[in-house]
Parts: structure tokens; C-alpha cells; sequence
């Protein structure tokens, strides 16, 4: 038996996981048009599971049609959408793992091909973009919490083993928080009590709903990296009335989808003093903070996690591209073999996403097409 503490069983309110490694929600494309699942996404879970992810997190899943950010992006916007959902579940749960589904809008940065209309905004402004923006009002406000109770109850119906909202990146919620998307002058906007207010308001709501046993996580920024963005003191005590509200822990990650070199997904993460770039963030918020701290960003090596977890920076790791490639990635470290993830993190994996075919590593194949050759 290993003494690893990373491979250790562990608990978020009640919800059981083998190993301290978690797959971080990616975008698959490997939905329906509307959203719903296939055999290939189930496929793809499942490889998850069995290659010995300890949570597996769902890609961001739209809470509203006007939500899509990408093409055949899942979908959890309507009750139609349940038994598919449950078909993957139950497919992970068989295999012995563990999921919970994210649950996003898109915002500023939905599909506008896809939703059909002008995306919705926190505010509307100058230089926010050069197409048309509707500013959501209160009463959309109101219809947008509604809109995620609705997506968790399906979660919980569905068999997830749990929810995570999604407010980083930029989408919708992180707009919310951020100063910089952020400009209103009612009580959801200007100082951060009034930004988090409906993170706070949904959370409650969702208690109200699934229960205080079914664990509600968070994803978000440590800080924007952008001018007049999020920064990370704000950060700390936003996740702070989240857990004072009902939540079970913290996926930290950074950057806004325009944030160019400082974005989620960094290039070439190729030695480990590139590793865990929102490391510094962590140590903050655990010092602050008593709630499971999950860490993403450019985990590569199990000796980094190792050494992360022994300095008490974070509780678990979270990684989205090393996973692609290798969905056993995690059961290979646990048998013995530690050499680092084989992913080179050149961003290849999700160009074939945007054309129909899924995501998947472009570099292996041409690898293997090289070998073959």
C-alpha cells in the first residue's frame, strides 16, 4: 500500500476521492450541437476514471442557451438534456470514479454564432468590444440565479457526484468580480461586497435547493493579470463569503482569455520551475483560508505536487492538458513510473475542437504517424 499522502482517500463533504489529482474542466468538443452528451465524450470520461483521476470535473457546461461559449460544448441548460447526462455518469461511477459537472455562462465571450444574439454583459462600455453587448439588468440578474439552481438540480438529478461553478477566465461570474468588466453602480457592482453578491446569492440559493450534503466548489481567479483586474487580496475575501455561504472548496486558476502570456493555458511548460504558475497565489489564499484549495496551472512532474503538498500551498492538483494526451497519466505515477507528463503543452489539442473532431493530442499523433512513416 502506498504511503504517498497524494494517493491517500480524502474527503469534500462527503464526497470520497481516491487521490489528490483531479482533472480540471476542459472543453472536449465532443457535444451534440445542442449540447448533449455522445458516446465519444462518455468514452472519454470513462478513460479518466480508468486511468486513476481521483475527480473527474465535467467540461463547462451551459447553464442557458445565450451561456455556449464554444461549438458542441455540453450542455445542462433544460431538462431534456438529464438522461444523457446520467448515461455519463453513470458510466464513471461503473469505471469507480468521480465527477461534477461544471456549471458556466459565457457572457462577454459567448458564441454569437451559436446563441444567436448579442451576448450578455455585466456592463456595457467603450472599448469592451466592437459588436453589439446587452447589459444585463436587474431583473436578468434575478433570472440568472434561477438559471444556475435550475442546472444544479439537473447536476444532482443526473447522478454528479457534485457541481463546481465556473467564475474565472472572464466568463460571466468572473465578470462579476472583476473591476475591470465590472462598472455598474447598483448593488452588484463597485465595491467587492457588492461584486461577490451573486456568487453569495447563488450559492445560498443552491444550498436551498440540493441540499448542505452535495459539494459545491468554485473556480476562480486568484487575480486577472490584467490593468484595473481582479487582483489577489480581493480574490482572498471573495472566496471568502463563498465559503461563508456554503462552499466545499476552491479550484484556483488565473487570467482572462485575452490575458496573452499570462493566460490559463501557458506554452511550453517544459522544465519545473515553469510548473504551478498561480503557486504564490495558493500560499496566500491557505493562509487565509480554511477550504480545500485545489491548484491548476501548468502541473507537469508528481515531484512538484509533492513538494507543493508537503509546504501545505495547496490540497489537490488539478491538470487539463497533461490528460489529453494521457489519461492514465495518474495511475502511471502511482505504479512507480514518475517521469513527467509527456504533454509539451503547445495548445495543438484544441484547434481539432473548433472543426468538429474532438480534442486530442495533435503532437502524439504526429508523433506515432512519424514512427509509422
Amino acid at each position: 500500500m502506498t504511503t504517498n499522502p497524494l494517493f491517500k482517500s480524502s474527503t469534500i463533504n462527503g464526497m470520497t476521492l481516491a487521490n489528490r489529482f483531479i482533472r480540471s474542466a476542459t472543453w472536449e468538443g465532443m457535444a451534440t450541437e445542442g449540447g448533449r452528451v455522445t458516446p465519444r465524450l462518455v468514452d472519454t470520461m470513462v478513460a479518466l476514471a480508468n486511468g486513476g483521476v481521483g475527480l473527474i470535473i465535467s467540461g463547462h457546461a451551459y447553464v442557458a442557451k445565450n451561456g455556449q461559449a464554444s461549438p458542441w460544448q455540453l450542455g445542462i441548460y433544460d431538462d431534456s438534456l438529464i438522461d444523457g447526462l446520467k448515461t455519463m455518469t453513470d458510466a464513471v461511477h461503473a469505471a469507480g470514479g468521480r465527477i461534477v459537472a461544471q456549471l458556466a455562462h459565457a457572457g462577454h465571450f459567448a458564441l454569437e454564432k451559436a446563441i444567436d444574439t448579442a451576448p450578455v454583459v455585466v456592463s456595457n462600455f467603450d472599448g469592451l468590444s466592437q459588436t453589439p453587448r446587452t447589459e444585463l439588468s436587474l431583473a436578468d440578474i434575478q433570472d440568472l440565479k434561477k438559471t444556475y439552481v435550475d442546472a444544479a438540480r439537473r447536476a444532482r438529478t443526473a447522478g454528479f457526484d457534485g457541481i463546481q461553478l465556473h467564475s474565472a477566465h472572464g466568463y460571466l461570474f468572473s465578470q462579476f468580480l472583476s473591476p475591470w468588466f465590472n462598472r455598474r453602480s447598483d448593488e452588484y457592482g463597485g465595491t467587492l461586497d457588492n461584486r461577490v453578491r451573486i456568487h453569495v446569492d447563488t450559492i445560498r440559493a443552491i444550498r436551498k435547493t440540493v441540499g448542505s450534503d452535495y459539494p459545491m466548489l468554485v473556480k476562480m481567479n486568484c487575480e486577472d493579470f490584467s490593468e484595473d483586474g481582479l487582483t489577489v487580496a480581493e480574490s482572498i475575501a471573495a472566496a471568502g463569503q463563498m465559503a461563508a455561504a456554503g462552499l466545499d472548496a476552491i479550484e484556483l486558476s488565473g487570467g482572462l482569455l485575452t490575458s496573452g502570456k499570462l493566460s490559463p493555458s501557458r506554452p511550453n511548460i517544459n522544465q519545473s520551475e515553469k510548473e504551478a504558475y498561480f503557486k504564490d497565489a495558493a500560499r496566500a489564499f491557505k493562509r487565509s483560508l480554511d477550504v480545500p484549495l485545489i491548484l491548476v496551472g501548468g502541473i507537469r512532474s508528481i515531484e512538484v505536487a509533492e513538494k507543493l503538498k508537503d509546504a501545505g500551498t495547496a490540497d489537490y492538483f488539478s491538470m487539463s492538458r497533461p490528460l489529453i494526451r494521457e489519461p492514465g497519466l495518474i495511475k502511471r505515477w502511482q505504479s512507480g513510473d514518475r517521469t513527467r507528463a509527456h504533454c509539451l503543452s503547445d495548445n495543438l489539442c484544441f484547434r481539432p475542437g473548433m472543426t468538429g473532431d474532438g480534442i486530442y493530442c495533435v503532437t502524439e499523433e504526429r508523433i506515432d504517424k512519424k514512427k509509422k512513416g
